[in-house]
């Protein structure tokens, strides 16, 4: 037992707690307590993260601790972080209570509700602490599997479509992904021995070339599913646009970021050899996303749609940055995880805010909502400013990282599609301006909107949640910076570009 495990108890017992509970008002309390004390647990494991390191603890994976599952295939429970996994973290717990918050109305099978919430949570912490390739798809699965019930009984509009669209798009990817690590499993003992799951110590072996080449393509692929890289990013948009508010948030805010993280953490750094040689073939998709994304966000009216297609774009910003494999942009790339992941949480949130009032998400019908909803105006026009790279927002901070580390590399090709991708900021600005100028300024299209209520309390807690976590890294990057930068080192030396 070590503060990790908690991570994975805490949501277990709130969700054995909310079986117990009776009507909504109990659920939602329980729910908002357990998150709570997880994002107490988070800020501890960032301040005792902080302290390790800077006591001059050099050790790879802090608070490493493994137990013995399946021995005969030496399956094990195997966690430890470093300062990119704790950041994940600290996203995750923000993005989460503020997705509680969000659903405070949510009457209809509310325990249910929240226990699948959660349920998807204890996923994704768990997939951030694992450091062994079993355990670690088996939290991915957990992970991905409740987004099918979340969104086909508390969605909208087509979610028995969406719902089954995304599953089996997402399933799709998990067939690739198991292929992959077993892969790695059976060539990681290429000089004889035991086999093993175990990411630190496949690393120090080397796989063969071969077997790098045919299964780098295979799992890298199967998390980019997740990660929306094109062509296989038709999940999202479709799903994001019925899956109530907090499942949106946490979908496009922490869940599409187990994409990127299992990019890095297990393709690049167990293969690193093929991630040199094949790269250039996902760093083509990886910009067309980047493009392509953007321009689908300006040609949408639904604002869950803009949303959508901003998202393909800005993750594919992640895995764009990450396959230039130079520290600059990698870190760029994990700060893009974490500024994403807040300001697309925000937009989801704010859009359900709007859309339970309005009860239109079509932006060609409303107009002059400033004047009634000020609060959530201000706080809408926030959101695209950091979205379109306002400096003193967490966007710009991840974005001209990314830009200045691609740029860095040698490669002719590689300076050619950041050129490329950098269109995407003067695009980005164009449909977040159009919004807003739409959405907020002008008359008030309809009468019924004189009458509309602004924030309610649990939603500008929500809100400012992570209005403040937005501004914090865009006013002080630096901590977040030096959290990621040594942790990229071990990552960085396997794919041996250290003249970066």
């Amino acid at each position: 037992m070590n503060i990790l495990s908690l991570f994975v108890i805490v949501p277990l017992i709130t969700m054995f707690t909310l079986m117990a509970t009776n009507g909504f008002k109990q659920a939602r309390v329980v729910a908002a307590v357990g998150m709570g004390i997880q994002l107490i647990l988070a800020a501890v494991l960032v301040f005792m993260y902080l302290s390790e390191r800077n006591a001059g603890n050099t050790a790879e994976m802090l608070f490493y601790n493994s137990t013995v599952w399946f021995k005969s295939l030496n399956i094990t429970y195997t966690v430890g972080v470093d300062g990119i996994a704790v950041a994940m973290i600290a996203l995750t717990a923000v993005v989460v209570i503020a997705g509680i918050f969000a659903s405070w109305e949510v009457e209809f099978l509310t325990k249910e509700f929240f226990i699948s919430l959660i349920l998807l949570a204890s996923g994704v912490f768990g997939f951030f602490i694992s450091l062994d390739l079993f355990t670690m798809f088996l939290f991915y699965e957990v992970a991905v599997i409740p987004m099918y019930l979340l969104i086909g009984i508390w969605g909208s509009g087509p979610k028995e479509y969406s719902a089954m669209k995304l599953t089996l798009m997402l399933m799709g990817g998990s067939a690739l992904l198991l292929l992959g690590i077993l892969g790695i499993y059976f060539n990681s003992a290429p000089g004889g021995g035991a086999l093993t799951f175990n990411i630190i110590d496949i690393s120090k072996i080397h796989i063969p070339i071969e077997a790098q080449r045919f299964f780098f393509p295979i799992t890298f692929l199967g998390f980019g599913v997740l990660g929306a890289l094109f062509p296989f990013h038709t999940w999202s948009p479709d799903g994001h646009a019925s899956a109530p508010t907090a499942v949106s948030m946490l979908h496009a805010g922490v869940l599409m970021k187990l994409g990127g993280y299992g990019c890095f953490r297990v393709a690049m750094f167990l293969m690193p050899e093929a991630a040199q040689e094949l790269g250039w073939i996902f760093l083509i998709l990886t910009t067309i996303s980047v493009v392509y994304g953007a321009f689908g966000a300006i040609a949408q009216k639904d604002l869950k749609y803009i949303n959508a297609y901003s998202s393909v774009s800005h993750c594919g910003l992640v895995l764009f940055a990450l396959l230039m494999m130079n520290k600059t942009a990698m870190d760029g790339a994990i700060i893009q995880m974490i500024s994403h992941g807040l300001m697309t949480a925000l937009f989801f949130a704010l859009i359900g805010m709007i859309y339970g009032r309005t009860h239109t998400r079509l932006i060609n019908e409303m107009g002059g909502l400033m004047k009634v909803i000020p609060f959530l105006g201000v706080v809408y026009v926030i959101a695209g400013l950091a979205s379109l790279g306002l400096p003193g927002f967490s966007g710009f901070v991840a974005e001209m990282t990314i830009f200045v580390g691609s740029f860095q590399h040698p490669d002719i090709f590689h300076r050619v599609c950041t050129i490329v991708a950098c269109s995407s900021i003067v695009i980005t600005a164009v449909y977040i301006l159009r919004v807003v100028g739409i959405l907020l300024l002008g008359p008030i299209t309809n009468d019924h909107y004189l009458h509309l209520g602004d924030a309610k309390w649990y939603e500008r807690i929500s809100t400012l949640t992570l209005v403040i976590a937005i501004t914090l890294i865009g006013i002080a990057p630096l901590w977040l910076s030096n959290i990621i930068g040594d942790s990229l080192a071990p990552i960085i030396n396997q794919l041996s570009f250290t003249g970066f």
